[in-house]
């Protein structure tokens, strides 16, 4: 914001206004997420049915927009008029993605049941942290799309320059979410269960460890996106390596976890191979994906 700073307090007013500009984005997100989801009763499920795993895709809907908009409000500052326009309609623009990344889930990523049966219906909190996972990979998406400054850039607000980002944008989060899906296809290939199936049957553990996966890619891949833009070919060239980065991560933080995170116990067998899958397997297998993410985008 420092290029419309003039004063000592002048940053009170402009946060305000900032602030409630995010306010009316997530107001906007909330009507549309229940627009997308007419067939179910979202007060119902929250507060009557008390659906946890519904409560915890809403939270993940509402912390990937949160997260979209925090890339939005990082980006370049030009004046309140200017600011005010490319943050609304970027963070519509936030908002139409992140509810086409939930159909994406259904059809590319948890391809093998119905994920609204499983988070509706049976309550299945494996599923709702994956769907939630997948919201915020794709706000980081968005957040590293919007947070460097375009080559187009101009001093004051032009269209061509909006519809110049609007594109940017697209184009990365469409490369993001392939790289998405093929890391959860590899994820799955290299489990020695069958990971939808443990889900399926409400294996919250396995459901916390695929939930890892898509933030950590996402971070990376996000880290990739993020930064000025100078030219596609070096841009893709550093999506493509951090998204690599991120697959080849996968089994090397597994099997941190299973030698160093969890000494003396099988990582399999703690999720899958026993009556009562232990959930804080899954919870340290997602943060050892996510750890080690976040720690290469630091390096990098």
């Amino acid at each position: 914001m420092e290029n419309i700073l003039n004063s000592e307090w002048s940053w009170l007013p402009l946060t305000f206004i900032y602030l409630l500009n995010a306010v009316v984005i997530l107001a906007i997100g909330r009507i549309v997420f229940n627009r997308m989801n007419r067939r179910i009763n979202v007060s119902e499920e929250l507060v009557v049915r008390d659906n946890f795993a519904f409560a915890i895709t809403v939270t993940g809907y509402y912390a990937g927009l949160i997260i979209a908009f925090g890339g939005i409000l990082h980006g370049t500052s030009l004046d309140l008029l200017t600011d005010t326009t490319n943050h609304t309609a970027y963070g519509i623009l936030a908002i139409i993605l992140l509810n086409i990344s939930s159909w994406l889930n259904d059809k590319f990523i948890l391809y093998q049941f119905k994920v609204e049966k499983e988070i509706i219906k049976d309550r299945n909190a494996g599923t709702g942290v994956i769907e939630a996972a997948n919201y915020v990979a794709s706000g980081l998406l968005v957040y590293g799309a919007v947070s460097g400054e375009h080559p187009d850039f101009f001093p004051q607000f032009t269209f061509g320059h909006l519809l110049s980002g609007i594109l940017s944008i697209l184009i990365f989060w469409t490369v993001g979410q392939v790289i998405l899906v093929i890391a959860s296809r590899i994820y799955h290939k290299m489990l020695p269960f069958d990971v939808h199936a443990e889900i399926e049957r409400d294996n919250e553990a396995a459901g916390l460890g695929f939930a890892g996966v898509l933030v950590a890619v996402g971070i990376l891949v996000a880290n990739g996106i993020a930064g000025d833009f100078d030219n596609w070919t070096d841009h893709f060239s550093m999506i493509l390596t951090d998204g690599v980065l991120g697959i080849i991560l996968l089994p090397i933080m597994r099997w941190i976890t299973d030698k160093v995170l969890l000494p003396g116990q099988k990582l399999t067998d703690e999720i899958s191979n026993q009556d009562i899958p232990n959930n804080g397997a899954g919870l340290i297998e997602a943060m050892s994906y996510i750890g080690g993410a976040f720690l290469i985008a630091l390096c990098l």
